[in-house]
C-alpha cells in the first residue's frame, strides 16, 4: 500500500476540520466548510489553497537556455529576468507529458513549477537531455507554495498590483516570499513560495488576514468554470496540444520536442477538439461520459456560480463550433448540452 505524503501544512488542515483525501500521492484537504462556500470566497473575496504537492525543478547553467528551449514549447527567449510563461513539456507525437509555468530567476537561471502527478516525469525527461553546461535539480522539497486567489487577494495581502506572469521577491509578515502572478481559478491573486520550514507561518499569517482555507475540491470547480485544462483530465500525452486547444503555447517556429507533428496537426486541422460546454438540459456532466458521435467528456461539474452543468470534452471538429448542440450520455440518459466560448463563466 502505497504511504501518501504529507505537506507541511498537514496539521493545519487537521486542526482545521479539513476532508482529506489522496490526490497525487499526497494526503491532500479536498474541502474545509464545502466546496460552493470555499468557490464563491474565491469568486467574491479571496481564498487560499496548499499547493505545496506541486513540483518544483531548478535548471541553471550557461546551457540552460538550450535546453529549455529544445524541449519546452513556448519560446523562453521571451523572458526577462522576472518573468514567467505558461508552457508544455511534449512527446515527439506532440502529446503532453506536463503544463507547466517556466520562471526565468536570473541570466542562466530557471525554476519550473510542475503538477505533482508529473514531477518525476519532467524531472526524468529534462535530465535524460541535459547539456553539457546545464544542471537539472529536483528542489521541490525545499519550498512550500500558497495560492491566494480572488478579487481581494492582493488587497488582503497588503500587495500591490503587477503584470501577470511576473514575480517578485518580498517579505509577508516576517516571513520571505517569492510573490508569483500566477494563478488557476480565473481571478486576480498570487502564488506564494516560501521556504518549506517557514511554510506554517506563512499559512497563519494569510488566515489571519481574514482569507479563506480552501480545498482541491473549489480549485477544480473554478479552474472548470474558466476553462483551464486539467492534466490527466483534459490533456496528457495522448493528447496532442493543438486538439486540446493549446497551440497559443507552442512556438511553432521555434525547434522543440514533437514541433513537426504539431506543424501538421495545425496544417490540416485536428480531427478532434476539446470545447467548453454548458448543459441546455438539467443534468451533471463527469468525466468518461459519452458524447454522441464519437466524443467524450474529460471534466464535468455543477457550476457553483451559473447553477448548471458544465463541463470540457473532446468532439469531432465538425461539432466543435460555438452553439453546436452535443448529446451526452449521463447515466444511460441523453441529455442536451451547448459548445460556448471561453470562459463558461465571467463577472461580465
Amino acid at each position: 500500500m502505497q504511504t501518501l505524503r504529507r505537506t507541511p501544512l498537514f496539521e493545519r488542515h487537521v486542526a482545521a476540520g479539513a476532508r482529506l483525501v489522496p490526490f497525487a500521492g499526497w494526503e491532500m484537504p479536498v474541502q474545509y466548510e464545502g466546496v460552493i462556500p470555499e468557490h464563491r470566497a474565491v469568486r467574491t473575496d479571496a481564498g487560499v489553497f496548499d499547493v505545496s504537492h506541486m513540483g518544483e525543478i531548478e535548471v541553471e547553467g550557461p546551457t540552460a537556455r538550450d535546453l529549455l528551449q529544445a524541449t519546452l514549447s513556448n519560446d523562453i527567449d521571451k523572458l526577462a529576468p522576472g518573468d514567467a510563461q505558461y508552457t508544455l513539456l511534449t512527446t515527439d507525437s506532440g502529446g503532453i507529458i506536463d503544463d507547466l509555468i517556466v520562471y526565468r530567476l536570473g541570466g542562466h537561471r530557471y525554476l519550473l513549477v510542475v503538477n505533482a502527478s508529473n514531477r518525476d516525469a519532467v524531472y526524468e525527461s529534462l535530465k535524460e537531455r541535459e547539456l553539457r553546461g546545464s544542471d537539472v535539480r529536483d528542489v521541490s522539497d525545499e519550498f512550500a507554495l500558497l495560492a491566494v486567489q480572488g478579487p481581494h487577494a492582493l488587497e488582503r495581502l497588503g500587495l500591490p498590483a503587477g503584470k501577470a506572469f511576473t514575480f517578485s521577491l518580498a517579505v509577508l509578515d516576517g516571513v520571505e516570499v517569492m510573490v508569483n502572478r500566477t494563478g488557476y481559478t480565473g481571478e486576480e491573486g498570487v502564488e506564494l513560495a516560501c521556504m518549506d520550514e517557514d511554510a506554517v507561518s506563512l499559512w497563519d499569517a494569510v488566515i489571519g488576514r481574514g482569507v479563506t482555507p480552501c480545498g482541491l475540491g473549489a480549485r477544480d470547480t473554478l479552474r472548470l468554470e474558466v476553462c483551464y485544462p486539467l492534466h490527466g483530465n483534459d490533456i496528457g500525452p495522448d493528447r496532442d496540444a493543438i486538439s486540446s486547444g493549446l497551440g497559443w503555447a507552442c512556438a511553432l517556429d521555434t525547434e522543440f520536442t514533437g514541433v513537426e507533428r504539431l506543424r501538421e496537426i495545425k496544417a490540416r486541422g485536428p480531427e478532434q477538439k476539446l470545447v467548453p460546454f454548458v448543459m441546455t438540459e438539467k443534468a451533471i456532466p463527469r468525466k468518461g461520459m459519452p458524447i454522441e458521435g464519437g466524443g467524450i467528456v474529460t471534466s464535468g461539474s455543477q457550476s457553483p456560480m451559473l447553477e448548471v452543468g458544465i463541463g470540457l470534452g473532446y468532439v469531432p471538429a465538425a461539432q466543435a463550433a460555438r452553439g453546436s448542440e452535443l448529446v451526452i450520455d449521463v447515466r444511460g440518459r441523453p441529455r442536451k448540452a451547448e459548445v460556448v466560448k471561453k470562459p463558461i463563466y465571467s463577472k461580465e
